[in-house]
């Protein structure tokens, strides 16, 4: 069985099946995992829901700010944005199955010594918490009231992590780091408004993964997000965002042999000159 992590689709649907057709994916044998964001911005975000879901146990699927985004959308019109190309799922006959099984995906999946989410860890969470934390906030969005939720989402704070933290504002800082997180502070205070590559920040702002003494530093972390970033292997970090809707590269890492091996295929989708304003 192989087993394969797949940067941010966010639509791209074609060159998703280049990549797997270049690494030969085999439905009744291998496994894919996604790293979020396989909706938005491009053209075939209903086609990528679709195949994804589709494919059953062949694939796990971690939520991404854009999957976040289209339920936050489906339930309150008014959140929509311009550069939103979700209206094809609103509008699809099987809209409330697809987007019953997005709210059911997980935030974090760990296995074979791999730990899979979209954006990022606060220092303070081990393996343990983070995998507690994305548990509680799963089971929050799964839950009857998940509309309430949904609806108090979006806000900036709070932006540190305390053990003190309970009700919405924990769960809100929860999906904060799992799905929008990029740079934080020494402390791990959360920044939203720095989404340049590596060195672009103030001086104050650390990548989330470079702050000293994260609890999580031993283990193997696969995030997406960000595409400024791009293809990055260090710290036990694998970055794989490598920009396919800005027109650059969707990329695949395989995980299963004695080391990680990197497939990528070019974008259909021109490039764009961007200050990465997600």
């Amino acid at each position: 069985m192989a087993i394969y992590a797949i940067g941010d689709v966010q639509g791209c649907f074609d060159e998703l099946l280049i990549l797997l057709d270049k690494i030969s994916f085999n439905e009744r044998s291998d496994r894919l995992w996604f790293v979020g964001d396989l909706v938005n911005r491009g053209a075939k975000s209903l086609e990528t829901l679709r195949f994804v879901k589709n494919l059953g146990t062949a694939a796990i699927t971690v939520l991404g700010n854009h999957d976040i985004h289209l339920l936050v959308t489906a339930n309150f019109p008014e959140r929509a944005k311009k550069k939103d190309t979700l209206n094809a799922i609103l509008t699809a006959p099987d809209k409330d199955e697809l987007l019953d099984w997005l709210r059911h995906r997980p935030l974090f999946h760990y296995e074979n010594g791999f730990g899979l989410l979209h954006a990022g860890l606060p220092p303070q969470w081990d393996l343990a918490q983070t995998q507690t934390m994305a548990t509680l906030a799963e089971t929050a969005l799964r839950g009857a009231d998940y509309q309430t939720l949904l609806a108090q989402l979006y806000d900036n704070q709070p932006n540190v992590w305390s053990d003190d933290l309970a009700g919405i504002e924990q769960l809100r800082f929860i999906f904060n780091c799992f799905t929008r997180m990029r740079f934080c502070d020494k402390e791990g205070r959360l920044d939203f408004k720095n989404n340049g590559g590596m060195g672009s920040q103030p001086a104050y702002l650390l990548p989330w993964f470079e702050v000293q003494h994260r609890k999580t530093a031993n283990t193997k972390l696969i995030f997406g997000h960000w595409a400024a970033l791009g293809y990055y292997t260090e710290q036990n970090c694998f970055a794989i965002d490598t920009g396919c809707i800005w027109g650059r590269e969707l990329t695949a890492i395989r995980l299963d042999g004695d080391t990680v091996q990197r497939f990528s295929v070019a974008s259909k989708v021109p490039p764009k000159n961007t200050t990465f304003n997600f």
